[in-house]
């Protein structure tokens, strides 16, 4: 029989509302925090998230709130679900007290850009006295779209205790939501994180209307990149050829659901990055991680051409078509 666990979701958003759902449906004691009142006013009242997930049923025994000081009290597991940009904010806010015997499982996909850490080790600046058996990590390829309307789904959760990432998959999984147990923590948070910035690639390569040979070609070599940067921060490199590496790149560059790949559709297209997240609702991770990326490949001295022309075609609004031309004609060179 699976332990009965007090969970708390720190984030309201698609994901965090999706994860909320399928915990419940395991009947642990479910609390999702919003910082939004006004937010956390219309789910109770409705109990649908209409920003985010505007066609799903929350339960009603799924407890939602924007006091922090609740959300995060006499908690077994809180999964922090909010913009890596943001975390930081958060947690400053939240009582050592109140987690210390608590497992924190970070369930965003981000590098903090002033820092260039994982939430991981934002998490652990902002506790310095947390256990590391502590923490852990969720990721995969897994939109909310899909896990709510229970298509089968698998990802992959990761702790520095090997005891507590078994008690996280075995009392989460579900008939259609199986949690696969991981080794690498670093490596699983950069993967998914670092995903994000080829799944902008992506979009573009679809919004100027290139085809199935160049996206093939740009995840494939994308890789590369994300494992010769992961690699040198410490993570595993057989991490990258699993559910939270290849597994989540390609679900991030392929899928109708992603917030990444249409951000560089809609640049593909000549639109311009500031209008197009103007007009979102949703946060798309690899803006802010491409410039987090740009910078950790200038610090480790790591080739990433694609990420780097990501970054030009963001933030020095460098021409997409030139930038493809200037990576096709570089020098050729060995795969490997």
């Amino acid at each position: 029989m699976k332990p009965q666990l007090k969970i708390s979701i720190l984030g309201a958003g698609s994901w965090g509302t999706a994860l909320a759902i399928v915990f419940q449906q395991n009947l642990h004691d479910v609390t999702i925090w919003s910082r939004s009142k006004n937010e956390v006013k219309k789910i109770n009242g409705t109990r649908i998230n209409l920003k985010y997930l505007p066609k799903v049923k929350i339960p009603d025994q799924i407890k939602i709130t924007s006091d922090l000081d609740e959300a995060t009290r006499n908690k077994d597991v809180i999964f922090t679900v909010i913009p890596a940009q943001y975390l930081r904010s958060v947690l400053e806010k939240i009582s050592f007290e109140n987690i210390k015997n608590t497992i924190i499982c970070n369930a965003s996909k981000g590098i903090e850009i002033a820092t260039l850490k994982t939430m991981s080790q934002v998490i652990r600046d902002c506790f310095p006295s947390i256990k590391i058996k502590k923490l852990a990590v969720l990721s995969g390829p897994s939109h909310a779209e899909e896990v709510c309307k229970q298509i089968p789904t698998t990802i992959v959760v990761a702790s520095y205790s090997r005891k507590n990432s078994k008690l996280l998959a075995q009392s989460l999984s579900t008939p259609y939501f199986r949690i696969y147990v991981g080794d690498d923590v670093r490596g699983i948070e950069l993967g998914g994180s670092l995903k994000n910035v080829i799944a902008l690639a992506a979009g573009i390569i679809d919004g100027i209307g290139f085809g199935d040979n160049t996206k093939a070609a740009l995840m494939t070599r994308g890789m590369s990149e994300i494992s010769r940067l992961g690699i040198k921060l410490g993570a595993l490199p057989r991490t990258f050829a699993g559910l939270s590496g290849m597994g989540d790149l390609i679900v991030t560059c392929m899928s109708k659901h992603s917030r990444n790949r249409f951000v560089g559709k809609e640049i593909g297209k000549g639109k311009k990055i500031k209008q197009i997240l103007k007009n979102m609702n949703m946060v798309a991770e690899g803006v802010a991680t491409s410039k987090s990326v740009y910078n950790l490949s200038k610090k480790y001295k790591i080739d990433m051409p694609i990420s780097n022309e990501i970054y030009k075609i963001l933030y020095e609004d460098k021409d997409c078509k030139q930038a493809t031309y200037e990576l096709m004609t570089r020098a050729l060179k060995n795969e490997y």
